[in-house]
């Protein structure tokens, strides 16, 4: 009976062995809708099926688990295995983090691939300092200027409420005279509703989703840069899986990649259509505005690289190739 015992337990082990499933969380900064998100859960989904429910990944969206500048610490701490990232969030912490929220130093998506390819190694030499890697990262769209009133020139942001999300949107601010305040994407419409903010800097995408049109009246593209989400994972965490499992990770992930940079191209024609359809006056910047913008750039760009050092010069001199 005991060696039955025995054998009907070994049998279960095995059993369980066979099937041990792995759970991952992977925290988001934006809402569900978002076409970062809806990639994240496709992308969850994908290795859900290629490594037959094995690696199951939950995509927590808008914040919902930690809010946006808590996750790369919880990524890097083993509180989650994987999160999605801003990368200009993190530029207090590297400088490295803040190449793609410098205005006009790449203005399209081919120039954002461009400055993508020549950041990725130093972004991947400073991620696995900390424990982690880049799976995958996709660019959201140009980003533009939101505001109550016309903007006609630098000039008309003087002292304005200038909603910031990075150092660099918050550095802007400060060039042009208007008054930065910090407020994350999942905050947003609050802060324009009880007038906290009433001029920001950000994408189309942006825009639609916290609604702008319900409280702002203009939007200028000036397309001034295209800041990447980072899709950062635990690297402990992930070489804890079989090697199948990584591989259908990493497969899920460039294919993630690709599908969320064509993603992201189509949601900017589309939700400048929505800002329309709302009644915002979707415009090009005036020449003297494009012009005060352009010199805000080389500030920023000439201020990024004394703080950046050597290495920042590396990417940029690799990008400008």
């Amino acid at each position: 009976m005991k060696f039955k015992l025995a054998l009907i337990a070994a049998v279960l082990s095995v059993g369980t062995a066979a099937f041990a499933q792995t759970k991952w969380d992977l925290p988001a900064a934006y809402p569900a809708t978002n076409f970062h998100s809806e990639n994240l859960v496709q992308f969850a989904n994908d290795v859900d099926k290629a490594t037959a429910g094995k690696l199951k990944i939950t995509v927590h969206a808008n914040a919902s688990l930690f809010k946006a500048p808590e996750i790369k610490r919880a990524v890097q701490g083993g509180q989650a295995q994987a999160g999605e990232i801003l990368l200009v969030n993190f530029q207090n912490e590297a400088q490295l983090f803040g190449a793609d929220g410098l205005p006009f130093l790449a203005d399209s998506y081919d120039a954002a691939m461009k400055l993508y390819k020549a950041q990725k190694p130093a972004l991947d030499k400073k991620l696995a300092e900390q424990g982690m890697f880049v799976l995958y990262s996709v660019a959201w769209p140009p980003q533009g200027i939101y505001s109550k009133k016309p903007v006609n020139s630098a000039a008309d942001l003087k002292g304005i409420k200038w909603r910031a999300y990075s150092p660099a949107t918050a550095r802007i601010a400060e060039l042009v005279g208007a008054q930065p305040v910090t407020v994350q994407a999942a905050e947003f419409s609050q802060a324009l509703a009880t007038g906290v903010v009433e001029s920001t800097m950000t994408s189309g995408a942006t825009g639609v989703d916290s609604k702008l049109y319900e409280h702002l009246k203009y939007y200028y593209d000036t397309q001034a840069w295209l800041p990447k989400n980072a899709v950062i994972v635990n690297k402990q965490a992930f070489d804890a899986l079989d090697k199948a499992t990584q591989a259908a990770v990493l497969k899920a992930g460039a294919a993630a990649e690709t599908r969320g940079w064509a993603a992201s191209q189509g949601v900017n024609t589309k939700t400048l259509e929505t800002l329309k359809a709302n009644g915002m006056q979707v415009l090009p910047p005036s020449a003297q505005l494009k012009a005060d913008m352009k010199k805000v750039g080389d500030t920023m760009l000439q201020e990024w690289l004394a703080k950046a050092g050597p290495e920042g010069q590396s990417v940029v001199d690799a990008y400008r190739k």
